[in-house]
């Protein structure tokens, strides 16, 4: 859809990353500096990011604003012919409320691209120094939450559902759950499960606490946790006696190796 002399413009959502402004994507800083208008997460994005806007770029916080105002300033800089870049936390795929807006702009005949960033539970898996996946121990990460004042869980996805696979599991958006996690994956980890709690990964004050099922309430008790956190549960978080994978193993024949 054109607009104003009649150039098309476009919303660009932008994951930000986790926290660390050198973790955002070359992508996301390019159309940061060429677009005259930013709305940005000002509450979970970090204000180093906006020194990639170019001078004179109007910027605005959301962190304050309901979904109708966020939508007028879209249908504003679309009439004025501006391209918008919308600055979300970590990578947009998971709880970034793009879903909303997307359908809002889709209304409006407004285009829209979505830029990658790097998801919060890699940065926390590099801060913990390790793989959520580990051979014969864990071969897959299971992104969850629990029901909030946000939005409720659908019937089926839960901690149990899920533990019970015994996968890796990232629990998003939990702290204030975490005695009911303890609660809910005892009985399929064991009580001797390792468990680790990232706080804001990456960002300056980066927090780390490391404990089991049986004492990470204890722990985290010790260490008060208001907000930002992400709750990983799973063997893979402290294993050291696996099998090594046959990847590089001389025996194993893949195009890129020759024989013999």
């Amino acid at each position: 859809m054109r607009a104003g002399g009649g150039r098309i413009v476009t919303v660009h959502f932008i994951g930000a990353g986790p926290g660390a402004a050198d973790l955002m994507t070359l992508r996301g800083r390019d159309l940061l500096a060429r677009c005259p208008v930013c709305l940005w997460a000002g509450s979970i994005v970090p204000p180093e990011v906006l020194e990639h806007c170019a001078p004179g770029t109007r910027i605005v916080d959301t962190a304050p604003m309901t979904l109708d105002q966020i939508e007028a300033e879209y249908v504003r800089a679309h009439a004025a012919g501006q391209d918008v870049a919308r600055l979300h936390s970590g990578d947009l795929s998971i709880y970034s409320a793009v879903a909303e807006q997307i359908r809002r702009l889709a209304r409006h005949g407004i285009p829209y691209t979505l830029t990658p960033g790097v998801p919060a539970f890699a940065a926390a898996a590099a801060a913990l120094g390790r793989e959520l996946t580990v051979p014969e121990v864990a071969q897959s990460l299971v992104l969850t939450r629990v029901s909030g004042r946000a939005s409720a869980m659908p019937p089926g996805e839960s901690l149990a559902a899920f533990g019970a696979t015994g996968a890796t599991l990232a629990v998003h958006l939990a702290i204030h759950a975490l005695e009911r996690i303890v609660a809910e994956l005892t009985p399929l980890y064991g009580a001797d499960c390792p468990v680790a709690v990232v706080v804001r990964a990456s960002w300056p004050d980066e927090r780390i606490v490391r404990a089991t099922l049986a004492t990470i309430a204890e722990a985290v008790a010790a260490e008060p946790i208001e907000r930002t956190a992400l709750v990983f549960v799973g063997r893979a978080l402290g294993a050291t006696d696996f099998r090594e994978s046959a990847l590089y193993d001389p025996d194993y024949r893949r195009r890129f190796r020759g024989i013999g």
